[in-house]
């Protein structure tokens, strides 16, 4: 498989070598643009088709943040910042709103925390380019091809079965159906991202692309 094409933004000249020199190293990425400021980096990017965006959240004399140019692109996206406490509902804010990657590792960055964060970061975005569709057991059949777009929501609840591990998973378009040995912890290998159904409970995990309204206290 060919390597994640990725542009960098990061507003220290010394920091973005540094960070270009550890993507470059990995073997793992691609890195298409590189940039220190919004400006340049936009006008790098209309002549280069990243795949995904490696962004540092606090530009220093800029009029964007990071996280106003992940809103812009609309690309998967790691977060590289010393201040990530200072955005953390951004971020947050971020991955419910789209159905986007976004994930974020703090400074400083080294080349060890690179080799762990990015294979899982790459398989994220691989597996949301690879499928729209997931592979469901139901009480009554087999691996049943489910649009993404069509699942609300997943529930485990004891009235269900949680004691043998089924859930209950809720449509647009469909009566609910009970999931036969269906795990939370393994529910990507279902065609299921972590980051597109997400965890606001230890017994539900959520559609992002419905949820229609966010607040801070995650209601």
């Amino acid at each position: 498989m060919s390597l994640l094409k990725v542009a960098i933004l990061e507003d220290s000249k010394p920091l973005l070598k540094d960070l270009k020199q550890n993507l470059d190293a990995s073997g793992l990425v691609e890195v298409v643009i590189w940039a220190t400021d919004t400006d340049e980096f936009f006008s790098k990017i209309q002549h280069q088709a990243p795949e995904a965006l490696i962004l540092d959240i606090d530009i220093s004399g800029d009029s964007m943040s990071g996280i106003d140019v992940a809103n812009k692109l609309e690309l998967p996206v790691l977060f590289v910042s010393g201040k990530t406490k200072d955005f953390y509902f951004g971020i947050e804010e971020l991955n419910l709103n789209s159905e986007k990657i976004v994930d974020h590792i703090s400074k400083p960055i080294t080349q060890e925390k690179l080799n762990k964060i990015l294979p899982k970061f790459i398989k994220q975005i691989r597996l949301s380019q690879k499928s729209q569709f997931a592979y469901l057991n139901f009480s009554d059949s087999r691996r049943n091809k489910i649009p993404l777009s069509d699942i609300v929501f997943l529930e485990s609840d004891k009235k269900f079965g949680a004691a043998t591990n089924n859930k209950r998973v809720y449509f647009t378009n469909r009566s609910p159906e009970t999931l036969i040995d269906f795990s939370f912890v393994k529910m990507e290998d279902k065609g299921l991202s972590k980051n597109q159904f997400i965890t606001i409970h230890k017994s539900f995990r959520v559609n992002a692309s419905h949820i229609l309204r966010y607040t801070n206290d995650h209601k």
